[in-house]
Formats: C-alpha cells, sequence, structure tokens
C-alpha cells in the first residue's frame, strides 16, 4: 500500500486526495479512472490555493470513507491525521466547527469497521484542537462511537476527568444532558459499572429543574429507567431521585406513578410496603424486568437500615424478625449481610436479644437529612468549645498551684536563713 510521506505545504493533502481517489477508482479501467481522478485533484488544488479548507476537508474525508475499507489501518491512520491537520488552517471559529463536524461525523458513519482506529483517529482530532466548544463536540462523538462500535473500554477511564473538561468546554446546561446521558449510557453497556451509570444519569436529570411541562417530559423516560436501575442494583442503597423535579413528575403520570410509588417504597418505607405494592402491581415488576427475590432482598436490608436509624440506638431481635418476615433463626444473618454491605455499624447483645446500632447509612440525603446534619456539627462544636474550656480552666488552676508553691519554698528559704 502506498505511504504518505510529507514534502511540502500542499503536497500532503495533494498525496491524500490522488491516493484515495485511485483506490476508488481502481476497478473501473485506466480510461473511466484518469479523468476523475484528475478532476479530484484539481479540485484540490484549486481548494488550496484559495484557501477554501473547510471544502477541501470535505473533499478528503468524502474520498477517504468511501475506500476506508480497502485501506490498511496503518494508511487509514495515515490518511486522517492529514486530513485533520487541516483544522489548524481554518480561517475562523466557526470554521473550525464545521470541519469539526465533517471530519468527525464522516469518522462514526462505519462504527464495526476498525472501530478502535476510528476512536483513535477522533482522539488525535481532539488533541490538536483549541477550540472548547469543538472539542466538546469531538468528545460526544467519540461517545457514540464507542457505543456503537462496542469499544467503550477506551473512553471510560476518561469519564474521571469529566468535572476538568466540563470547566475547560464551559457548555450551557442542554450540552451537559447530552454529556451525562451519554456517558450513562456508554456505562450501562458494561454490568460491572452499574453504580457509575446511575451517577450520570441522576447527574442528567438533575439538570431539569421546576420547568415546564414539556421541558420535563423528555426526561420521563430516564428518569424511569434510573428508578428501576436503582431499584435493580444490588450494591446501591441511597440516592437523591425522589426530590428531583424530572422524576417527581412521574407521580402524577397516569402510566409510571406506579414506578414513583415503587421508589418512594425503596426510599422511606419498610417490606410490608412493598408486598403490598406486589400484591396490587405484579404485572408492572414483570415488565420492567423487576425480580421479586432480589427486590425483597434489597427491601429487608433497607428495612433493618429504617430500623437502625431510630434514636435509641436499641433494636429488639423481635421487630427484626417482625419487620423483615424472617425467621426467629434467620435474624442474627440478616444483621451480618447489613453489616457487610456497610448499611450499619452494630453488636449483638444475645444474651438480651438486642441489636446495638453506632451508625448507619441514610437511604436518602435530602433536606431532612442536611437538617440533622447540621444539628449533629452544632452539637459536636459545642462540645468541644466545652472541653476546650475544661482544659483552659485546668490550666489556670495549675498554673496558680505551682506559683503557690513557689512563694511558699522561697519563704521557706528564707526562714531557714
Amino acid at each position: 500500500m502506498t505511504t504518505i510521506v510529507p514534502t511540502s505545504e500542499e503536497d500532503p493533502f495533494l498525496a491524500v486526495v490522488q491516493f484515495t481517489s485511485q483506490l476508488a477508482w481502481a476497478d473501473a479501467g485506466p480510461e473511466a479512472a484518469e479523468p476523475e481522478i484528475t478532476r479530484l485533484c484539481r479540485e484540490a488544488e484549486e481548494s488550496i490555493v484559495a484557501g477554501k479548507w473547510l471544502e477541501l476537508a470535505s473533499l478528503m474525508v468524502t474520498s477517504a470513507e468511501l475506500v476506508s475499507s480497502k485501506m490498511s489501518d496503518k494508511d487509514l491512520e495515515c490518511t486522517y491525521t492529514i486530513i485533520c491537520s487541516l483544522v489548524k488552517n481554518a480561517n475562523s471559529a466557526d470554521d473550525v466547527l464545521e470541519m469539526v463536524k465533517a471530519i468527525s461525523s464522516k469518522v462514526v458513519q462505519q462504527p464495526n469497521d476498525k472501530a478502535s482506529l476510528r476512536l483513535k483517529i477522533l482522539f488525535n482530532l481532539y488533541n490538536l484542537l483549541d477550540h472548547p466548544y469543538a472539542r466538546f463536540q469531538v468528545y460526544m462523538k467519540a461517545l457514540t462511537l464507542a457505543v456503537e462500535g462496542k469499544v467503550t473500554e477506551y473512553v471510560v477511564p476518561s469519564f474521571k476527568k469529566i468535572d476538568n473538561f466540563l470547566k475547560e468546554w464551559n457548555v450551557d446546561t442542554k450540552d451537559q444532558r447530552q454529556l451525562f446521558l451519554a456517558i450513562a449510557n456508554v456505562l450501562r453497556e458494561n454490568k460491572s459499572l452499574v453504580n457509575e451509570s446511575l451517577k450520570f444519569l441522576t447527574k442528567y436529570l438533575a439538570t431539569f429543574s421546576s420547568e415546564d411541562a414539556k421541558v420535563l417530559d423528555e426526561a420521563k423516560e430516564e428518569a424511569v429507567r434510573a428508578v428501576i436501575e436503582f431499584v435493580k442494583a444490588s450494591s446501591i442503597f441511597q440516592c437523591d431521585l425522589l426530590e428531583l423535579p424530572a422524576v417527581a413528575q412521574l407521580e402524577k403520570d397516569t402510566k409510571y406513578a406506579p414506578v414513583y410509588q415503587l421508589l418512594k417504597i425503596f426510599l422511606t418505607q419498610r417490606l410490608n410496603a412493598y408486598t403490598e405494592f406486589r400484591a396490587a402491581n405484579s404485572e408492572c415488576l414483570q415488565s420492567y424486568g423487576l425480580v421479586d427475590e432480589d427486590c425483597v432482598t434489597k427491601m429487608r436490608l433497607l428495612s433493618l437500615v429504617d430500623l437502625a436509624s431510630d434514636e435509641s440506638g436499641k433494636i429488639p431481635y423481635a421487630s427484626i424478625k417482625d419487620t423483615l418476615q424472617v425467621k426467629e433463626e434467620e435474624v442474627e444473618l440478616w444483621i451480618v449481610k447489613a453489616i457487610t454491605a456497610k448499611l450499619i455499624d452494630c453488636k449483638m447483645d444475645q444474651m438480651n436479644q438486642v441489636v446495638i446500632v453506632s451508625r448507619c447509612s441514610e437511604r436518602e440525603f435530602g433536606s431532612k437529612q442536611w437538617q440533622s446534619l447540621r444539628t449533629k456539627l452544632a452539637t459536636w462544636r459545642d462540645n468541644i468549645g466545652n472541653v476546650i474550656s475544661t482544659i483552659e480552666s485546668n490550666k489556670v488552676t495549675e498554673e496558680g498551684s505551682q506559683a503557690s508553691s513557689a512563694s511558699a519554698t522561697a519563704i521557706q528559704g528564707l526562714s531557714v536563713r
């Protein structure tokens, strides 16, 4: 295959056009091919002379995609490296955006053909750009390609830097929504990343404030998805979905009201509420692929957390047995499960048949929980203040005692003399 060797400012671009056009017309015969190759090269040269870099980029990327399946990985990467370098010649910021749109759209057009290489090409394009919003556009295309080309493992590590990226891109709320949803969709492809998927899906839903019904309506399907993902997740016991306007709208929706009711049960109620819901909405649970046994297991753990949140800090074994609807000999097993899941810290007093709780997790963290935290911090601050005052008082008393002892010693010395 042909290897492109840059020799001057124009040569690389012309070389790419000639190389791709030759591949495109290779089966047509010399008589038909030569005029077309000459025409394409002439158009490319005219664009270079006139400084019409956007037109040149469109011509080159279209030609490259027509024959991409015939190229080796090396040739495809080299071809796109030269095409992407055109962004440095753009005459304005708008031209940069249009050029990026033209190039990236073609790169993701065939996601099943050399997907990992195409992703690398997009990353190379990203690194060539100085325009923040153009970078954002390329990143979004990379996420689309990762999902459609099944190469999500290459983009997942970048999610750790999303907060820094957002500061750099400075995108508006609408673009943030697209980003968070796209990331949630990428993470959804990997079952081991369900926690992270729900995290970004929650971020997406949080961008919807108390807006008009039409705007909120576009988040309805994703709100349902978030609720179901939370209920299904065996290792997630806390979320902030309940107070989000995008989720709260489900309560008054005829179709999705049961979904909201289910979320409310998992965040604020106990197992008996779930069993009542199951009896009335068994088809709803099945339609969303929810397994009753898994739901019961999670609700038992959450019900135990609810019992542990009692201010007394003590839970009788009998209360656990009745609330979790288990046999007496299974009570300690469920306590151990809750400890293992880091939902509670406690000691089991087998003699008195009670659990002594030292800490428990919150099922949700809304305004009520913030107020509770504020009260606890205020109490902690006052206690620390009292300790400091006591230490200072003792210090003053001790210094006074030492001074008195020194004076007595000095007087005693004078008397001896």
